[in-house]
């Protein structure tokens, strides 16, 4: 597959945890392509002429061909099929791969109040000083709980071989362990584990400016 074929539209700012997932999985699948970046500050996915290629103004985005299409977990099931073979992104078992699919869902239709309280962005900045309210708190025990449940023990990926599930899912842990929250021993062992793959390091090898610190108003 040539390069020119695939792009990948991604916020300027390198700091988008779906991004991040669809970057991994084209990384995965050792497909070229081409990084396509926009200013989401300045509104650019919103301008024309992103509109005629998202649907929904979202990034990431992936164009293949002249399709374009959005959702990192859609990006990742579309590359498996245009992409059949090894490596895999999904698991081999029916059941495990539906586990996969399921996981993928919660996490980005659950724990919002984990992604305002703990951004993906302190992953690449540094700490938020504040504490996890109680809310927070009670979503991060539901996180380790089902965290716990998929990783067996002495397992180094969720469904015995990789798959895109544990790049999310770790990605979601990696908000608490980065900031120095209580994380399980066990799960953060995990997150390294995740994060020292070659795709992971490619994302974070990306360079990016810390966000500008407003002066206190007096």
């Amino acid at each position: 597959m040539e390069s020119t074929k695939l792009k990948l539209y991604v916020g300027a700012d390198f700091v988008s945890a779906f991004a991040m997932s669809a970057f991994v999985a084209l990384k995965e699948k050792q497909l070229s392509f081409e990084l396509v970046t926009l200013d989401l500050k300045a509104r650019e996915n919103y301008q024309a002429s992103y509109q005629d290629i998202s649907l929904t103004c979202k990034i990431p985005t992936l164009v293949h061909d002249g399709f374009a299409l959005s959702e990192s977990s859609a990006i990742a099931e579309y590359l498996e099929e245009i992409a059949p073979g090894h490596p895999k992104l999904f698991p081999l078992d029916i059941k495990q791969r539906a586990r996969a699919r399921q996981l993928q869902a919660w996490l980005r239709s659950d724990l919002l109040v984990i992604r305002k309280e703990r951004p993906a962005d302190l992953i690449y900045f540094g700490q938020k000083d504040n504490s996890l309210s109680d809310e927070a708190l009670a979503a991060v025990d539901r996180l380790f709980f089902v965290a716990d449940r998929l990783l067996e023990e002495g397992a180094d990926h969720l469904f015995g071989d990789w798959s895109i599930a544990d790049t999310d899912l770790a990605i979601m842990l990696n908000r608490l362990v980065a900031n120095g929250d209580r994380v399980p021993e066990r799960l953060a062992a995990y997150v390294r584990r995740q994060w020292d793959r070659d795709s992971v390091r490619a994302w974070m090898d990306i360079e990016r400016a810390a966000p500008a610190i407003l002066p206190l108003k007096h």
